[in-house]
């Protein structure tokens, strides 16, 4: 799969040039067996550092490496997986609330989803339940 379409890296870069504003996130990350979803709004103009929303057991706003997460092996020789309905809709200050009071990036997904915050594009019942 690919992890970032060329259209999605140019909207990434052009929010890295655009410092202190309150981004829509462009991309979804997740892990497919279990923890770890990421919620990218920029990426730096080297290429591999991203900043957004990561939830590895606790949300927080920071900054990883894309190159990183695309090396990540997970059993039966799957990886990291990019939603491919995701439309981020909000902010990611309203995703980081969210996801701190609710707990996880996905349970404020399914959340904004329910109070039609997110548009009918984004389908939470697409990943695992979180355990």
């Amino acid at each position: 799969m690919i992890l970032l379409t060329a259209s999605q890296r140019a909207q990434l870069l052009a929010n890295g040039r655009q410092a202190d504003t309150d981004h829509i996130p462009i991309v979804k990350f997740f892990n497919p067996f279990g923890a770890g979803v990421w919620l990218a709004t920029e990426l730096d103009e080297d290429g591999d550092i991203m900043f957004g929303l990561a939830d590895i057991g606790y949300p927080e706003l920071g900054s990883w490496s894309f190159e990183e997460l695309c090396s990540i092996r997970l059993p039966f020789g799957m990886g990291i997986e990019r939603d491919l309905l995701f439309t981020g809709d909000v902010p990611v200050s309203v995703w980081a609330d969210t996801a701190r009071q609710t707990g996880s990036i996905r349970d404020a997904e399914r959340l904004l989803y329910r109070s039609g915050r997110l548009s009918n594009g984004t389908r939470p019942d697409t990943e695992p339940p979180r355990s």
